[in-house]
């Protein structure tokens, strides 16, 4: 699954291809975070993974799903920058971290 990735530091990069050593995942790191216009950069992503400071508004998933992407999965517990109306509209799927990790 082709999966872009924004909003990384150095220690995201690492942790994601030690997690993905035994899975044919290919990631496109970015440093930008994402946001209406910077979302056309992960045209032919099947995934977008975000954190906590990307902005996943109305018209951010609109491009995001016409790009292709049909899964969305955040590095982070919160989900309040997630326009769900909007993603349930566009059939797109949005995962989350159950809860923060006592020892993060």
């Amino acid at each position: 699954m082709k999966v872009t990735v924004f909003s990384t530091k150095r220690y995201d990069q690492q942790y994601l291809n030690a997690g993905n050593a035994r899975s044919s995942h290919e990631f496109l790191f970015l440093e930008d975070r994402l946001h209406r216009a910077t979302a056309p950069l992960a045209a032919g992503a099947e995934a977008v993974c975000a954190f906590v400071n990307d902005v996943l508004d109305a018209p951010t998933l609109d491009i995001l799903a016409r790009g292709g992407t049909r899964l969305i999965v955040l590095r982070c517990a919160g989900f309040n920058q997630v326009d769900l109306v909007a993603a349930e509209a566009l059939e797109l799927s949005v995962r989350r971290v159950p809860a923060y990790s006592p020892s993060a």
